[in-house]
């Protein structure tokens, strides 16, 4: 399959579609395609932005222990959500299904595309209009996203086909790190592994840390090329980031998505003998390590647990060691990080932001993290702390004296993905329209 490689090509067959009266029937759709799961979003435009999604879901394909898949499926304007079980062996059959019992059969309103991938390389610092140039560029980086970046590939091969000539959109995980200098994203190995094989950190959750940098720094009054933030994006998959003048300066994920903090299932930050020593003394293959470190290790690995509030409840019920220990673990890495990362900042720290399901919700981690941390001018109000939960944000949570923000930001990377597209694809077109 070839894609159109110039920007004006693609917008063509589009363009009389676009009128100030036009606009409130017009919509773009978000997708996120997995290796084995697609969610999907659909947002309404506006003459001047990205309007309100109009429904979300996620489809989790059919596998070797299931005939049947699962899309559940919700409505913004409705507190329930749909679920449907039934056979669904590919993304092609997924998203044909998902468009066929929610979208209608006239997607004429679909007027661009956009789409997560996760890794993109040195290649991209910025969202780009997908064409041949872009797919080589995402096939290229595969090696580095195995798991990933084939899924997020038939995310778009199957998008093509289904709506057509529309304009596409990538937007990557990675993009948000490119402006991390070598000296933080360069390992300490022969530097020809770079230059072969682009061994370097690149850091994910980009589109994340990018999208509550800017919340923040409406929160603060400033433009985000004036702020200095840390950010804590804190779920099943965490990673921080450290932003001075609104650009990206060091993250704690590297390579893969492994490095870095404790996480659901993931170790982090470990001793890279450790592999060559579980080969040995276990006689695991380096497969079998591989996957023990990202699917059997973190949280799990610690208490037999990946739920962080299945955890926490553990520890509130009674004396369970293995709960506490996880807990402590988790915050503790998360501090050695924040720590670094003022270091780098000198100091000078508009704010700590946290966002992500564990950030946005549970106050417990919020206070362990930010315990003690005075002497960064960081503390926060207990009240306020434990006031903000999951949809009540952006919210700060300081102290009324203390010298840096301490904000609850919520993420929505769909949001930013669907904005990042209207950016590349349709703003031009609304303005000239209207």
């Amino acid at each position: 399959m070839r894609f159109v490689s110039s920007l004006a090509i693609n917008l063509a067959p589009r363009t009389r579609a676009f009128s100030s009266s036009s606009a409130r029937h017009s919509h773009l759709v978000v997708i996120n395609a997995g290796s084995s799961s697609l969610k999907y979003s659909l947002f309404g435009l506006k003459p001047d932005g990205v309007g309100a999604a109009v429904f979300t879901g996620l489809v989790e394909l059919s596998t070797a222990n299931s005939r049947h898949g699962r899309i559940v499926h919700k409505a913004l304007t409705s507190s329930k959500k749909e679920e449907i079980e039934m056979p669904l062996d590919t993304h092609r059959r997924a998203l044909e299904t998902v468009v066929d019992k929610f979208f209608g059969s006239d997607l004429s309103s679909i007027k661009a595309v956009g789409h997560r991938v996760v890794h993109g390389g040195e290649a991209f610092s910025r969202a780009s209009l997908v064409d041949d140039r872009v797919i080589d560029a995402i096939k290229q980086n595969t090696k580095l996203a195995p798991l990933h970046n084939p899924g997020n590939l038939l995310g778009i091969e199957v998008a093509t086909e289904v709506f057509g000539p529309c304009p596409q959109v990538v937007v990557f995980d990675t993009a948000f790190h490119a402006t991390v200098p070598p000296k933080a994203y360069t390992y300490g190995l022969p530097m020809k592994l770079y230059e072969d094989f682009g061994v370097r950190r690149y850091g994910f959750h980009g589109t994340s840390h990018q999208y509550v940098a800017k919340k923040a720094a409406v929160l603060l009054g400033k433009a985000v090329e004036e702020c200095n933030l840390i950010t804590c994006h804190l779920g099943n998959g965490s990673s921080i980031a450290a932003i001075r003048n609104g650009q990206c300066i060091d993250t704690s994920m590297g390579m893969t998505p492994l490095e870095g903090l404790v996480m659901g299932t993931r170790c982090g930050d470990v001793d890279p003998a450790l592999h060559a020593f579980l080969c040995k003394e276990l006689d695991m293959t380096i497969q079998e390590v591989n996957t023990m470190l990202n699917k059997k290790s973190g949280l799990l690995g610690i208490c037999g647990e990946s739920d962080i509030r299945a955890i926490q409840d553990r520890v509130r019920i009674g004396n369970d060691q293995a709960a506490s220990l996880a807990l402590d673990v988790f915050a503790h890495r998360v501090r050695k990080y924040v720590g670094a990362y003022a270091l780098e900042l000198g100091g000078d720290i508009d704010a700590l932001i946290f966002t992500a399901g564990i950030g946005e919700n549970s106050a417990s981690i919020r206070e362990r993290v930010c315990h003690d941390l005075g002497f960064l001018g960081i503390e926060i109000n207990g009240a306020k702390n434990a006031a903000s939960t999951m949809g009540s944000g952006p919210v700060e949570i300081q102290a009324d004296n203390a010298k840096t923000k301490v904000m609850v930001v919520n993420t929505d990377e769909e949001r930013s993905i669907a904005e990042q597209t209207y950016e590349i694809t349709l703003k031009q077109l609304y303005a000239l329209a209207n």
